[in-house]
């Protein structure tokens, strides 16, 4: 029975081209197209993604692993890489952890079930030691959250450089007294390590002392930066300027402030992390550090194919850009 590695090596086209014209995507040259068709037509080959699930053949879909799909991050991410895909003749199924493990196990059971061809990660949950089993049954990419040794190819900024920037660009503005929101724990392990060895880093090098009091851990909303700001204003030795790890965190502390009379950036600096959309709506506009979820989601797309056509390609680790964008929050 033929296959769609026997249709692409026919038509002398990939995988992903006769995979696009099985799908009827738009973007095939007609040239293209028709050797596609007519080499189906000479193997006989009719698509049946069912039949072709059971033998364990490309199924033209990614699987996307994320922890929240209500930060507008991860929409954002989302949005990039199921655009990214769909040029490329493959669908996106989308499955949300909400950071619990058990939930993240049973959505990488659709590589065992053969329900994706492989699967994005855009966080992580378990150690590696529990997800690694499942590379067996198919392609594992981890995009925006990584491990520290390269067991997966992995799509990544430089969290640490980000933190460092932004601390660094509160110190030149002359504060001492620097606040510090992150989405993980404050210590060496687990997620948030990067950006706070970056806040270290930056607060060692002003000669700035790190105030335990000024550290608020698993910030992630609106909300919760409400409630850092009412805790900030609570006490009786203040911040002069925070750095947080989401621009949903400093929205939430910019709406709050507005609540109780305060100046930013004159009685509190804010500096966020993503650069969504939001950062240039608030009041005042939000001075932020910028990751580039196009590329992101474009690359994570790209080297997601090229390891389904080619699983025994060398695992790599690719790092994009990352940069400071200075508003007038601070």
């Amino acid at each position: 029975m033929a296959t769609i590695s026997d249709v692409a090596k026919l038509s002398g086209q990939s995988k992903t081209t006769v995979s696009r014209v099985i799908n009827n995507h738009p973007y095939v040259s007609e040239e293209k197209r028709e050797l596609v068709l007519k080499a189906m037509e000479e193997l006989g080959y009719t698509p049946n993604p069912t039949a072709r699930r059971l033998r364990g053949q490309l199924t033209t879909t990614i699987g996307v692993i994320v922890p929240r799909i209500v930060n507008p991050f991860f929409s954002y991410l989302v949005n990039s890489i199921e655009n990214a895909a769909y040029q490329r003749g493959y669908q996106v199924l989308i499955a949300q952890s909400n950071e619990d493990k058990e939930k993240e196990l049973a959505f990488l059971n659709l590589l065992k079930n053969k329900q994706v061809d492989g699967i994005i990660m855009t966080s992580i949950e378990n150690d590696w030691e529990i997800i690694e089993p499942y590379t067996k049954y198919g392609s594992i990419l981890l995009c925006n959250d990584y491990v520290n040794q390269e067991v997966a190819p992995m799509i990544r900024l430089d969290q640490t450089k980000g933190a460092y920037l932004g601390i660094k660009h509160l110190v030149e503005k002359g504060h001492q007294k620097i606040a510090y929101c992150t989405g993980g724990l404050f210590d060496a392990h687990g997620r948030g390590r990067d950006r706070n060895l970056g806040f270290q880093k930056a607060m060692q090098e002003a000669n700035v002392k790190i105030n335990p009091r000024w550290i608020f851990v698993d910030q992630h909303t609106i909300e919760d930066g409400k409630i850092v700001l009412k805790q900030i204003l609570e006490m009786d030795d203040r911040p002069t300027a925070i750095f947080t790890g989401s621009d949903e965190v400093a929205a939430g502390i910019i709406i709050e402030a507005k609540e109780h009379s305060l100046s930013i950036p004159q009685d509190l600096a804010v500096v966020g992390f993503d650069d969504q959309p939001i950062a240039e709506i608030l009041d005042p506009k939000l001075t932020t550090i910028r990751q580039p979820m196009d590329q992101m989601g474009e690359k994570s797309v790209k080297v997601m194919i090229e390891l389904l056509e080619n699983p025994k390609m060398p695992i790599k680790t690719y790092e994009l850009p990352i940069e400071l964008i200075v508003r007038q929050s601070t």
